[in-house]
């Protein structure tokens, strides 16, 4: 039986794209699923263009995602003397030509084929007048003159072009650089993939990928060609709609499963289900059902999917992601064991890992630098709370418990025996404790803030309304 073996061969030119993240997420689950190899490969031949930097955000992307490979990251630009041979290969076998043509020449047969409602391409002129190798020379692909190259699709079916439609495209260009068509088939032909699964906009390359299988003599893998994705004026998922590299979300606070999750239904399907843990892709992922139609990227349905994995979070994982957001928000270094009691409370209200730091300072600021509503402090903090949260400074002072269960008794017992409604000192309290009119229920949050702080606080208040 043979080994499944995908790639995904992202170009350091830029940061990791959703759509190819999605492309990768498909290869790496044939390839799991299979218990084949998936490989890694940067091509990287656009020197001018490519960077180390590009290449170590799609590595970090890869890993962020949970997206590891078996083989490589194999770089196209340590591969020329490999390209080069097959090229020789190819001009030794008469399927390939030396080409003296200008590309200012080229341009003009171009410009009269359009003229005449022609096919706009290399004319052949040099194609049988046997030159040989020197200065100003490209190597040029002898593409078949009649027939039609064709190849069934795993998501389109059946596709077939006329051999009149297709150039005899560039193999080896003047600075003796290999083109990109040539380099990819010599890639894959050489890693042995068995399955190639990429976005449709590289759809017009694959006849020509496939004429050069043929001339090299190797079979060729199953192609597969999804959709692109759309932003949601329907065109193509571009920064106008917002991130659209996987790090920027990572750093927005989205969680890689939730990324996972929501880019594999961005073209595939297993009836009704929206929610998938990876044990259940691995399971249930099958390329029969990719779909052909064009997918929006809809912000929305990620944040709601996000949001529903913080909520399946462990307090622990959360406490370690949350330590991090709050860093880079500058706010001070807490226990660990301290944001694994913070997470729980903020869990059921955060969309994101941003949303639940910036909702967590209160609980790390320091109690002199507590930034406070000035709207709600006014409104809230008059002179008949003041003398309520005299007494209760003292009570909770020596409260015998501090967690919620006592917290809400004590206040029951206070209240009581004040003739007060608890909305006397519900708000007033929560913008003294949290700086805010909104927050977690009052003694859950008193609990995990602890005796300390909550008593540093009130006192703070205390001194504000002398």
């Amino acid at each position: 039986m043979t080994t499944v073996i995908t790639r995904f061969p992202p170009s350091p030119t830029g940061h990791l794209h959703v759509g190819g993240a999605r492309t990768a997420l498909f290869n790496w689950l044939w390839a799991r699923k299979n218990s084949g190899r998936f490989t890694l490969r940067i091509e990287d031949t656009d020197a001018a263009r490519s960077s180390e930097e590009m290449t170590q955000g799609i590595l970090d992307g890869m890993r962020w995602l949970g997206l590891d490979w078996d083989e490589g990251p194999y770089y196209q630009s340590r591969r020329i003397d490999l390209y080069n041979e097959y090229i020789d290969r190819l001009l030794q076998t008469g399927h390939a030509y030396y080409c003296a043509c200008t590309p200012e020449e080229v341009e003009a047969m171009r410009t009269q084929a359009r003229a005449s409602g022609a096919v706009p391409k290399y004319n052949g002129r040099c194609r049988d007048k046997g030159l040989t190798s020197g200065p100003g020379r490209v190597v040029r692909f002898k593409a078949p003159l009649s027939g039609e190259t064709g190849f069934l699709d795993l998501v389109k079916g059946p596709i077939s072009v006329p051999n009149t439609q297709l150039d005899d495209m560039v193999l080896r260009r003047l600075d003796g650089m290999p083109t990109y068509n040539l380099a990819v088939v010599v890639d894959d032909v050489t890693m042995n993939m068995t399955h190639i699964i990429r976005g449709d906009d590289h759809l017009s390359n694959t006849p020509k990928q496939v004429l050069l299988y043929e001339a090299l003599g190797r079979p060729l893998p199953q192609f597969g060609h999804v959709p692109m994705i759309l932003g949601p004026d329907k065109k193509k998922l571009s920064k106008r709609h917002g991130a659209t590299s996987v790090t920027a979300y990572r750093d927005l606070g989205y969680l890689p499963e939730a990324m996972v999750n929501y880019l594999v239904r961005l073209g595939w399907s297993h009836g009704d289900q929206e929610i998938f843990s990876l044990d259940e892709l691995l399971t249930h992922f099958s390329l029969e059902h990719l779909g052909s139609s064009a997918c929006v990227f809809d912000q929305s349905k990620l944040l709601w999917l996000n949001a529903h994995y913080i909520k399946s979070e462990s307090p622990a994982r959360l406490a370690g992601l949350l330590a991090e957001h709050l860093g880079r928000r500058g706010q001070p270094e807490s226990g660990a064991a301290y944001l694994e009691a913070v997470a729980p409370l903020l869990q059921p209200r955060a969309g994101t890992m941003v949303e639940m730091a910036e909702m967590a300072e209160f609980f790390v600021a320091g109690d002199d630098e507590l930034v406070m509503d000035e709207a709600a402090a006014t409104k809230f903090l008059t002179a008949q709370v003041k003398e309520h949260f005299a007494v209760l400074h003292f009570l909770l002072r020596d409260a015998p418990g501090f967690d919620q269960a006592a917290l809400e008794a004590l206040f029951t017992r206070y209240l009581e025996g004040k003739g007060v409604a608890f909305k006397i000192l519900a708000q007033p309290l929560r913008v003294v404790l949290t700086g805010k009119t909104k927050s977690p229920g009052l003694f859950e949050t008193m609990e995990v803030l602890g005796r300390d702080r909550v008593l540093r606080r009130l006192a703070n208040a205390l001194r504000r309304m002398e």
